[in-house]
């Protein structure tokens, strides 16, 4: 057995306000939001997958990326598509190849949604 396996344990990602940014990814992903531990970090565990962590204490204002940090899976393009728009998420790159889109998170962090 490798020393470091292949599989992603969580994901990481900068927000500058952790209370509003639990509840945007909650509204999002449809499910309750986590508690705040440790001040700073939220764990959205995920079945079968990485763990989603919001951090607030690795957040650097005007260091956002262009490219999309990951992707959530979706069965459903158009639904998924759908519902950021029913939340007002703002959407950056519309419906790709019927197949993928990007949207950005209150901090500017930039998503994939994607049926792959």
């Amino acid at each position: 057995m490798p020393a470091i396996g292949l599989g992603i344990g969580a994901v990481f990602v900068p927000v500058s306000d952790i209370e509003l940014a639990k509840a945007w990814y909650a509204r999002l992903l449809q499910v309750e939001p986590p508690e705040t531990t440790h001040g700073h970090l939220a764990v959205f565990p995920r079945s079968g997958g990485a763990r989603l962590v919001l951090d607030a204490q690795i957040f650097m204002p005007g260091k956002r990326r262009d490219a999309p940090l990951f992707h959530f899976d979706t069965e459903d393009v158009a639904a998924a598509t759908s519902h950021a728009q029913a939340l007002g998420v703002e959407i950056v790159t519309p419906v790709q190849s019927e197949q993928w889109f990007t949207i950005l998170d209150p901090d500017g962090n930039v998503l994939m949604i994607c049926r792959c």
